[in-house]
């Protein structure tokens, strides 16, 4: 029994140094592999076509771009059940669209740590479907416009619009985001809302500490000044919440840099009961490209994920919208940087505090 615990503990960490590269890389590591485990766990997650054969590849290690999404569907588009959406705390079902409020560009090089950038969701860039919009309106505008284009050509079975607006999507925001960034995607991870939920419900909670007290009716986030522990619907809060924060939506892309942090120490040490929840948990909530091999990423695994934030020129309001505007020689510059020379660890001092 103690050696199956311990196959379903390795395989475990090769998904979810996967499905949540960012930070379980960071955290375990792990001297054996259950090949055979770790096999059937990447049969059993949803693989997506997005990016293709012949597409170009990073020459100086391997580029993820992890997405989250922020539809309140599941995998098939399908309502979440009434009990869930009333524990997770962002509204209805039909909230949310299919915009990528959660974007990353993990780059694991050929030795050394690996750096995790996150892409402020709002930045004004060029659409690989046409004209300029937030980068992530590039997922939700290319799903929309396929699906129509398949209407209009007679399909109108639900599903199989659903899986072909999505690989649309998801190849509109691979290329957007690619063109953006000057840099080659050579793998995508998908998760929606309901994976963040799950994680933390998994998990049994997360630990987070705030500087302040804050207080925002649109998320759900009420909390005081200080070291915390969130409930499922809490962390969900947690990392939706931009409103009332002195620097608004950058301020939540640190928080789910912060939730991911929590999450790797919640990690050390997580009983069998964790680790099941966790593998039920990639199997219906997460995507990964369809190249994607866990066998040969779990030889390779980094043992260090460093992150940070890409930059951005301030605000402006374009179009009837608030958006930020940036400097892609500039934010290019910032990722061969990063991709380089990694920023340095945070020191080791226990839950950092955040805004």
């Amino acid at each position: 029994m103690q050696s199956r615990g311990r196959h379903h503990r390795t395989a475990f960490l090769v998904l979810m140094r996967t499905a949540w590269i960012a930070v379980c890389a960071a955290v375990l590591v792990v001297s054996g592999f259950a090949w055979s485990t770790v096999s059937t766990i990447s049969s059993g997650v949803e693989r997506s076509y997005a990016i293709p054969d012949d597409a170009p590849r990073s020459e100086s290690g391997r580029n993820i771009l992890i997405m989250g999404l922020t539809t309140r569907l599941d995998l098939h588009g399908e309502p979440l059940p009434d009990d869930v959406l009333r524990r997770m705390q962002a509204g209805e079902s039909d909230r949310g669209g299919y915009n990528a409020n959660t974007l990353i560009l993990l780059h694991i090089p050929v030795s050394g740590p690996a750096v995790a950038m996150s892409v402020p969701r709002d930045n004004l860039v060029p659409l690989s479907s046409g004209g300029e919009g937030k980068i992530k309106e590039a997922y939700g505008r290319a799903k929309v416009a396929e699906e129509e284009r398949l209407q209009a050509a007679g399909t109108h079975d639900k599903r199989t619009l659903e899986r072909a607006g999505r690989e649309a999507g998801r190849r509109a925001q691979v290329q957007t985001v690619s063109t953006f960034l000057n840099q080659p995607i050579d793998h995508l991870v998908e998760i929606s809302l309901i994976g963040f939920f799950h994680i933390a419900e998994g998990l049994g909670g997360v630990d987070v500490c705030l500087k302040n007290a804050t207080k925002d009716p649109l998320s759900g986030a009420d909390f005081p000044a200080g070291p915390q522990h969130l409930d499922a619907g809490q962390a969900l809060s947690f990392v939706r919440q931009r409103h009332g924060l002195p620097g608004g939506d950058l301020d939540r892309t640190r928080r789910q840099q912060a939730f991911l942090a929590s999450v790797a120490r919640r990690l050390k040490g997580a009983d069998i009961t964790v680790v099941q929840a966790m593998i039920d948990m990639a199997k219906q909530d997460v995507v990964l490209d369809a190249g994607f091999d866990l066998t040969e990423f779990a030889r390779n695994l980094p043992t260090e994920v460093r992150f940070d934030t890409l930059p951005v020129e301030g605000g402006a309001h374009i179009g009837g919208q608030d958006v930020n505007k940036v400097d892609p020689a500039k934010v290019r510059e910032k990722v061969n940087e990063l991709a380089t020379a990694p920023p340095p660890p945070p020191p080791d001092d226990g839950v950092p505090c955040i805004d």
